[in-house]
């Protein structure tokens, strides 16, 4: 990775250059869906884009009742194609939360997370302790097998704030240049739940789960297993080093990596009310919580479905 010219050799322009490993203006690659996968239209239910890349609200499809087969299965690909899925004014009960959920698999726990009523279902009540959730990350990397996917509700939502961002990682590697990709082609990634968690969670809390959690590698650039596109796996709370590089290049990589969630082209924004629910893949997004609505209250409530080993 070398340092950006901007002036050809012979130039009259006087001479200059960018730091390396910046983000740099111009066209982007904005390619929703994998190469050769048609643009189908969806009969089951409405939905409606909120940008051309990743997210999309859904209408007409009730989460509070068993879902027919066709509406499980149309849901499916509406996820695999626009990554994160918006249901306005929901209201489920946990046990609904949860029954929608496991139409996608078998659902994981946290222990490292607060439960709410039901122990399946992890809750983030921001109204007293500090809320550390504003960093993009990708849940539960530290595992051999990270989540698939998330099911989020906000309970409360504060007066103004607490949004949700999430980023399109088969996007940021699209966009990657060649040069970039061809170094990353192979290498591994450690990911490890400690410096994610130490920020805010007392260490003798954390010693115990050390044995049970203990750092584990996954691919620099995974594979999405059902849609075979390549995206970005490195996130900015739990991927620590990439294996066999010296650390100055490993830490230069990832400072890079980290950095294309930050691109505005390869995001959405969604706004919440209290009774709103959010289902996105875990495999082929990251995801901020906006943290600017304190002292106020946001109360969400979390359900996660169990993923693969990433290849």
């Amino acid at each position: 990775m070398s340092p950006t010219t901007s002036v050809v050799p012979g130039s009259a322009l006087r001479a200059s250059r960018l730091p390396p490993d910046g983000l740099y203006e111009g066209p982007r690659e904005l390619r929703r869906l994998a190469p050769g996968q048609p643009d189908r239209p969806y009969a089951l239910f409405g939905v409606r884009p909120l940008g051309p890349l990743i997210g999309a609200e859904i209408g007409g499809v009730d989460l509070t009742r068993p879902l027919a087969p066709a509406v499980r299965a149309e849901l499916d690909r509406a996820l695999l194609e626009w990554k994160v899925l918006f249901f306005r004014g929901q209201h489920p009960t946990s046990a609904e939360q949860r029954a929608f959920a496991r139409n996608w698999g078998e659902l994981e726990t946290n222990p490292l997370l607060a439960a709410g009523d039901d122990p399946e279902v992890a809750r983030f009540d921001r109204s007293s302790a500090p809320a550390f959730e504003n960093v993009w990350h990708t849940d539960v990397t530290f595992r051999e097998r990270p989540a698939l996917g998330a099911v989020l509700q906000l309970r409360e939502v504060p007066p103004y704030g607490g949004d949700t961002m999430w980023a399109d990682m088969a996007a940021a590697y699209d966009n990657l240049p060649p040069r970039v990709k061809a170094r990353l082609d192979g290498a591994r990634a450690v990911h490890d739940f400690v410096p994610g968690f130490a920020r805010f969670t007392p260490e003798e809390r954390l010693i115990p789960f050390q044995d049970r959690f203990p750092p584990v590698e996954h691919p620099v650039v995974r594979t999405h297993p059902a849609t075979g596109r390549r995206m970005l796996f490195v996130n900015t709370s739990f991927t620590t080093r990439i294996v066999g590089w010296d650390r100055e290049e490993s830490d230069r990589m990832l400072r890079l990596l980290f950095q294309q969630a930050h691109v505005p082209e390869y995001q959405v924004r969604f706004t919440w009310r209290a009774g709103d629910v959010a289902f996105w893949d875990n495999r082929a997004t990251q995801h901020y919580a906006v943290n600017d609505y304190a002292p106020h209250r946001r109360v969400a409530e979390r359900v996660a479905v169990a993923g693969d080993r990433p290849r």
